[in-house]
């Protein structure tokens, strides 16, 4: 009776979750100058569901700029905030530090620095250069990190990792430093891809980043119950069968996988690995089941619509998303190390 009981309510809430998300998606798509309309937008959607024919009465402007401009966005704001989400939340629960994110082991530093070197080299890789030198700076920075970590104190020695975090962060940082200044001709570019932004040139962006999301949070995903064993300490874990260095290995790798993908896409934004796992866990508590795929879905909706706002609060001017989010984050950042710290 009890746990029908916890499985109904747990369903209730993933489908509460689930109506936010659909509810933010279509904020969305429907915001903005071109004058979309509920009713008609929904039937445009079902219209391009195969062997669905629905005349929506849009015209032929406000067609492409629902298909090729607008869903393209929020589903890469879906994507991306998804996925800083529920790695947040990895991170959190593999080295139980409240304070972790995505860019803890220095995926952001990595990935700014081999966007950096993408921009001054002016075009000389392509035009998928600064989305690829991204992702390898950020998968290297985290190579790195990992690596001096385990050779100092163990992969399970959390703290430590860590910390060799923070030492890539402040080299790669300062390397990132160095480039700017001997080539300040390109600084303006330099600092708009810094400061995030969902700005896509149609689908591209989305199919390039969509395998790597949905390999990384379902790996996650499937170590939801990992982590709840984890969360009692190593020895106690490796008692109940499970191996803690292969687990937070493997969470770790998927987690920046999926993190270094969708920064290259979206620049760095921050705190949503912080803001919205502890939101979520305020809410439901600490058990990895509801937290991961809830911090899948509300991160998806919280990006969407802070997007939305980083649209409209100048409009027509476009704030940085990366600044909406800082506003919102720092704050919250600064209540979860509180807590932290009345905890302690």
């Amino acid at each position: 009776m009890i746990k029908a009981g916890i499985s109904h309510h747990r369903t209730a809430v993933l489908l509460g979750a689930a109506l936010i998300l659909c509810a933010a998606l279509l904020i969305g798509v429907l915001v903005g100058p071109a004058g979309l309309t509920p009713d008609r937008t929904i039937l445009e959607l079902l219209d391009g569901i195969p062997g669905i024919n629905i005349d929506s009465g849009l015209t032929a402007t406000q067609q492409a700029i629902l298909w090729q401009i607008r869903l393209p966005r929020v589903i890469l704001g879906a994507l991306v905030g998804a996925m800083l989400a529920v790695a947040g939340a990895a991170y959190q629960g593999v080295f139980r530090n409240p304070l972790a994110d995505p860019y803890l082991l220095g995926v952001s530093s990595g990935a700014g620095l081999g966007a950096t070197l993408a921009i001054v080299s002016g075009g000389a890789l392509g035009m998928f250069g600064i989305p690829m030198a991204a992702f390898v700076g950020g998968v290297l920075a985290v190579f790195a990190t990992y690596s001096l970590g385990r050779s100092i104190g163990g992969p399970q020695n959390a703290v430590v990792i860590i910390l060799a975090g923070v030492a890539v962060a402040a080299f790669t940082n300062a390397a990132q430093t160095f480039v700017q200044q001997r080539f300040d001709d390109s600084l303006r570019e330099v600092y708009s891809w810094l400061l995030g932004g969902l700005s896509t040139d149609g689908w591209s962006e989305v199919l390039v980043v969509l395998p790597y999301v949905v390999l990384a949070s379902a790996v996650i995903l499937v170590h939801r119950r990992v982590l709840d064993v984890m969360a009692v300490g190593d020895v106690e874990a490796a008692s109940l069968g499970v191996d803690p260095a292969r687990s937070r290995l493997v969470l770790v790798l998927a987690a920046t996988l999926g993190t270094a993908a969708v920064v290259s896409a979206s620049g760095l934004i921050g705190f949503v690995g912080i803001v919205v796992p502890h939101a979520v866990r305020l809410v439901v508590g600490p058990s990895h089941r509801l937290l991961l795929p809830l911090s899948l879905m509300l991160g998806a909706a919280f990006l969407v619509l802070t997007d939305v706002a980083a649209r409209t609060v100048m409009a027509p001017a476009e704030l940085p998303i990366g600044v909406v989010t800082a506003m919102i984050g720092a704050p919250f950042f600064l209540l979860v190390l509180r807590r932290s710290r009345v905890s302690a």
